[in-house]
């Protein structure tokens, strides 16, 4: 059993390899979405240009090509069906595809998978439905609304009903956006204009002075818009976000503003040539920064000096070295990719820092870039201790809010900066990096479940009653603690504390494995490789007897269906995605800690 690890290993290694892209780093490749393909057709189609028309078609019969069995749509082709995607498709398909023979008949199907989910579309219940699906979160129900009633679906009149977004507001101090009450996420700052001004454009209005108020604050806030918007014409490089405002400005005839021909020039970029559209561009810089930490103690056996001299160099230039415009963060972070949409966010810094120490040579320049990051990462703390994605301070909805996956990783960054950059570290920074790390071990305290569990923000599972993923963000928290061990920097009761945390933990992994040595998101669940690879990741050397029983499934599971990538990430508002790279990395990783532990 030990050699056939061993093999695998080497043939995981391999084909990981030969994912490197021209420039020696890894891009990846997102699954395609129905809603993402639903979302750009529409901004192409309204924006009544020609030569647009083959886009169009393409992302037509791609929709119609990819319907599920029950008649409706899912995020990603192997996505069960929902009602917010099945809505958006509907309106896609009715929009571009009235000549369609096979677009009626999708539509006919798709209306028998609504009614199945008591929505009709003649009546009002599709608005209060959406609403009271995303709650008091409005970043993704009142753009769906507001495209229903482009695309027909919905009347006019429906626009009385959707919330009012206060895009107004947008032309305070960024850092007063915390104290309103937006009722959209932090990034969702071009939704909350363009779709705010579609909103308020189309509805009635029963008071004289708001009206004149959000009239005069139109152009401004059109100029902000222009303002941030990026080089590449993608908001986010997300295709969703980009669409959504495109759409609402050309709909109310503000299609002369500067963004309309970089955001629909980003769309067509985007598209397949199977003709769909992914969610976003790539995960290019945290799928990078997952293979570096996969391999761990073995880069420097696995790859050539050549090769990791690109990897570090290509790191540190994608460091942010000035505010960033978008959301005013300070330098010294990193965004989920490479391009130009990209913010930065705790998550990939975290993993850029951890990779940088995996490659470490022990340049000037890569100790700079590390300390730089971890500066940065200790004004993004919040009072809790914990860690959000984007902004300190904006809890008011769960995207916001701390959580434990990310908590758990900056605490392994800033642990590991300290041992082995050591001394390079200012007194300053190492007070600030230690007193962090002692809030964030106390909020994970605090933050796991008495079942020794703790639930992720970005990732979730499709199958469980309340489409959470607690194996995946206790998996995660636990693999970073264990990392945190290994180091000197963390006090005796620190180390105490944190072991604690991970008998729970573990103890809850353990519960949580299948009967055919699988995880899934919680027991009972249908095993995946990710869920399961890091399941193993977190129990390497601890329990012998289950991670053998994973692997024997894991590798029955490649020779059956390969490495299957499955839909366990959510992008905004519930809207799931997988990424083809995450399976193999993920594998790789598990039998790494298993065969080759630090």
């Amino acid at each position: 059993m030990q050699k056939s690890l061993e093999n695998q290993y080497d043939e995981l290694v391999l084909q990981l390899k030969s994912e490197l892209n021209g420039d020696g780093f890894w891009s990846g490749r997102l699954s395609s979405s129905a809603l993402a393909t639903a979302v750009s057709v529409v901004a192409l189609k309204i924006n009544a240009d020609n030569s647009d028309n083959q886009y169009v078609i393409n992302g037509l019969n791609w929709l119609l090509a990819h319907t599920n069995d029950d008649g409706g749509f899912g995020d990603t082709p192997e996505s069960s069906s929902n009602v917010s995607t099945s809505l958006l498709c509907y309106a896609a398909i009715s929009y571009c595809g009235k000549e369609n023979e096979t677009a009626v008949i999708s539509l006919a199907r798709i209306e028998s998978f609504l009614g199945k989910q008591n929505i009709e579309l003649k009546n009002d219940r599709i608005t209060s439905s959406i609403l009271s699906f995303y709650g008091n979160d409005f970043t993704f129900s009142v753009p769906i609304l507001s495209m229903l009633v482009i695309c027909g679906v919905l009347d006019e009149r429906a626009c009385t009903k959707i919330p009012q977004l206060p895009f107004e507001f947008t032309l305070f101090p960024a850092s007063w956006y915390s104290l309103f009450n937006l009722r959209v996420v932090s990034y969702a700052i071009p939704a909350l204009i363009a779709v705010g001004i579609f909103v308020f454009k189309t509805r009635k209005h029963h008071n004289p002075v708001m009206s004149w108020i959000r009239n005069r604050a139109i152009q401004p806030c059109l100029r902000k818009l222009e303002k941030i918007v990026p080089e590449s014409g993608g908001f986010l490089e997300a295709i969703p976000l980009t669409a959504f405002v495109s759409m609402c400005l050309i709909t109310t005839g503000y299609g002369n503003n500067p963004f309309k021909a970089k955001g629909l020039q980003f769309l067509r970029a985007q598209q397949r040539p199977d003709g769909s559209w992914p969610i976003d561009s790539d995960l290019s810089t945290w799928v990078t920064t997952l293979a570096v930490k996969a391999f761990g103690n073995q880069m420097s056996t696995e790859f050539s000096f050549t090769q990791i001299e690109k990897l570090i160099s290509h790191l540190k230039s994608i460091q942010y070295k000035n505010i960033h415009p978008f959301n005013l963060a300070q330098p010294g972070g990193w965004g989920w990719t490479n391009l130009s949409g990209s913010v930065p966010d705790v998550d990939d810094t975290c993993g850029a820092i951890l990779a940088l120490l995996d490659l470490y040579s022990g340049e000037a320049d890569e100790s700079e870039s590390i300390i730089n990051g971890c500066q940065w990462l200790t004004t993004l703390q919040n009072k809790d201790g914990g860690f959000p994605t984007f902004c300190k301070g904006w809890a008011k909805l769960p995207f916001d809010s701390s959580c434990a996956d990310l908590t758990g990783h900056a605490v392994l960054a800033m642990t590991k900066s300290l041992e082995i950059l050591g001394e390079k570290i200012s007194s300053d920074l190492k007070s600030a990096l230690n007193l962090a790390v002692a809030r964030s071990i106390g909020y994970l305290w605090n933050a796991q479940d008495e079942d020794g569990s703790w639930f992720p923000l970005w990732f979730g599972n499709q199958y469980t009653k309340d489409l959470k993923n607690p194996v995946y963000g206790t998996a995660k928290v636990t693999i970073y603690l264990k990392d945190s061990l290994l180091c000197n920097s963390l006090g005796d009761r620190m180390k105490e504390n944190i072991g604690l945390l991970l008998i729970r933990a573990q103890n809850y992994l353990l519960k949580m494995q299948n009967d055919d040595g699988s995880w899934g998101g919680s027991i009972g669940i249908q095993g995946t490789i990710e869920e399961s690879a890091l399941a193993v990741c977190a129990l390497a050397r601890n329990d012998t007897e289950a991670c053998s029983l994973a692997f024997n499934w894991l590798e029955c599971e490649r020779e059956k269906n390969g490495l299957r990538s499955s839909p366990i990430g959510l992008y905004f508002a519930m809207l799931w995605y997988d990424e083809k790279l995450f399976p193999l990395i993920y594998s790789i990783e598990a039998l790494r800690r298993h065969l080759k532990p630090s």
